[in-house]
């Protein structure tokens, strides 16, 4: 027989389950503004790591670290309470980034090697979270022309500035600070862009086949940035009819099937 302390409790963690769920996956003013307060936590903690990955580990640095990584571990735990699939959730690019994050920031003090590199995947979910994209296509006329454009220029800098803190770490002795750092940025881009002025090179086998990496999966997401920024602008928008999911931006027709469509202006937000 359950106890009324026992109801209480399950009635109290129903509603608090219920209560994070609508925060983060509902439509309201408040889901909004939490949903983009975590994407301006998300924007900040991607400029600390950057600016902090070059600098030794002072007790306050490595107590700030502990801090951040508890508040994205709660954050983790509370998606993954929340959800109806907690495995298909695990699957996500951008939570396997939070997971590597948080062991990073949490396992930093006991290990002596630099895992800076590691906290700049939090730029994984600045834009790849579902429901973000979601409210940013609903209430940005600029972010559906030009989303593709916006994806693939996160996607490079995010590929930049972790592969900068990698190098950093395999090519740089943990003292060269902030002119190390951008010494290992000035490598990443130039053999990201094939330029190679050869003033810094790699000399172990490993160092070498990271610069092909860098020049071969850089030079994609740099062709792909290209591609996004010169096509003709398109906006994400699935036709009901034939599945047809990009459109012009002022089209009210299907071009495939001919079905009426309802693309959101700035006049209509579905607000």
């Amino acid at each position: 027989m359950v106890s009324g302390d026992g109801v209480l409790y399950d009635k109290f963690m129903r509603k608090l389950r219920q209560t994070i769920r609508l925060l983060y996956t509902g439509q309201t003013q408040l889901a909004r503004r939490f949903r983009y307060g975590l994407i301006a936590f998300d924007a900040l903690t991607i400029i600390y790591f950057i600016a902090t990955a070059a600098l030794s580990k002072t007790p306050f640095i490595v107590a700030l670290n502990t801090a951040l990584g508890v508040f994205i571990l709660l954050d983790l735990a509370a998606r993954f309470w929340i959800s109806e699939n907690p495995r298909q959730e695990l699957r996500r690019i951008y939570t396997l980034a939070d997971l590597l994050v948080v062991v990073s920031l949490l396992l930093a003090p006991l290990v002596t090697q630099n895992l800076a590199f590691l906290r700049v995947l939090r730029g994984l979910r600045l834009l790849h979270a579902y429901h973000l994209l979601r409210d940013l296509r609903r209430e940005s006329l600029f972010f559906r022309r030009h989303e593709d454009a916006i994806l693939a220029a996160v996607n490079l800098l995010v590929f930049i500035f972790v592969t900068t803190s990698l190098v950093f770490v395999l090519a740089f002795d943990e003292g060269a600070g902030i002119a190390g750092y951008i010494d290992a940025l000035y490598f990443t881009v130039a053999t990201l862009t094939t330029t190679g002025f050869g003033d810094i090179t790699m000399t172990t086998p490993g160092g070498k086949l990271l610069s092909v990496f860098i020049m071969v999966v850089g030079v994609a997401l740099f062709v792909q940035l290209a591609r996004a920024i010169f096509q003709p602008s398109k906006i994400k928008y699935t036709c009901p009819t034939c599945g047809l999911n990009r459109h012009e931006p002022d089209a009210i027709h299907c071009k495939h099937c001919g079905e009426s469509l309802k693309i959101e202006t700035e006049g209509d937000t579905g607000a």
